[in-house]
Parts: structure tokens; sequence; C-alpha cells
């Protein structure tokens, strides 16, 4: 199966996350090391902000990280203080998924050509498992921020409706 080269994906990865942490929440990030992450059920604490992404390629990508930093993050870009996850709360990383995973679709059409993105999925709470239908892996990278873990994960794979109607359009020039 055909991948996205997984260097150019990272690199996106950081500098989406980078430019949005500085201009929008005015706070300091560092990326970790990155690693591969097989796709299966996974139990999980805190709030999680998928966005969908579609075109020749499709997948999705994603934000995870504890109640705690969503409250900070959302106090950074909202200048409010947030003591629980609230619908603001949620809104906000919604939000903040909606760039960063956004800035990395940008990237990403240099190479892949028009994509597109659904409305941010935001889920929160406590002991619960998430999976995607169709992923087979994702691509992970750990950031750190306000003292606390944050990640962002990819799963792109192309699409066999896009290989379908290329080959269809492809096959209509010959005739």
């Amino acid at each position: 199966m055909e991948t996205v080269n997984q260097d150019y994906l990272v690199s996106a990865i950081c500098a989406a996350t980078g430019e949005v942490f500085s201009t929008m929440l005015g706070l300091p990030v560092e990326a970790g090391q990155h690693f591969t992450e097989q796709a299966g059920c996974q139990t999980v604490d805190g709030v999680i902000a998928l966005v969908g992404i579609a075109g020749s390629w499709t997948g999705s990508g994603r934000i995870s990280c504890s109640a705690a930093l969503a409250c900070r993050l959302s106090g950074a870009m909202l200048a409010a203080e947030y003591p629980a996850v609230n619908e603001d709360v949620l809104d906000a990383i919604a939000e903040l998924t909606n760039m960063i995973i956004g800035n990395v679709k940008s990237a990403l059409e240099e190479q892949l050509g028009p994509l597109g993105l659904s409305v941010p999925t935001v889920i929160f709470g406590r002991n619960y498992q998430t999976r995607s239908a169709s992923v087979s892996e994702w691509t992970v990278v750990p950031f750190l921020s306000e003292g606390e873990q944050f990640e962002v994960k990819f799963a792109l794979m192309p699409s066999p409706a896009a290989e379908t109607s290329t080959r269809h359009f492809a096959m209509q020039e010959t005739i």
C-alpha cells in the first residue's frame, strides 16, 4: 500500500503545532520523538478531538490530552480560567484541532493534491475506548506544553474511491 512520506508528515505536524501554539496560545511547545502506533481499541481518559480528511487520500487527524491540559490550553486561547471541562473548553479544543490538522492538511496538499476537512468531533470522559475503522496505523508525535504531554496523531491512506474515479476518468480520455 502506498504511504505518505513519514518525515514530511512529522515535519508538517511539528510546524503546524508550533505555529498554532505560538500564535494562538502564546505557549511554548516541544516535540518529542515520533513513532508509529498500530491501530486498535485504546482506553483513554481526557479529551480527544478528531478531524476527518477526504480527497485522493483519506484518514483523520487527532489530538488528545488530559482534561487539565485541555482547560489550560482553552484558558490561554480564550483568556479565561476553566477549572473543569465545559462546552467552552470542548469548543476551544475543537478549534485548536481544526487549526493544527488544517495546517497539516495544507502542507500535505503540496504532495497529495486537494484535501477536505470534516467538522471536528470532540470526545471527553474517563475510561472510554476509541477505534477508527479502516486505519491500520497512526503516525504519533508527542508534545510537551505546560508541563504535560499531549499527542497529535495522523492516519492517512490512498482513497479507494479517488483511485477508482481517476482510473475511470483516464479510461474515458482514451476512448
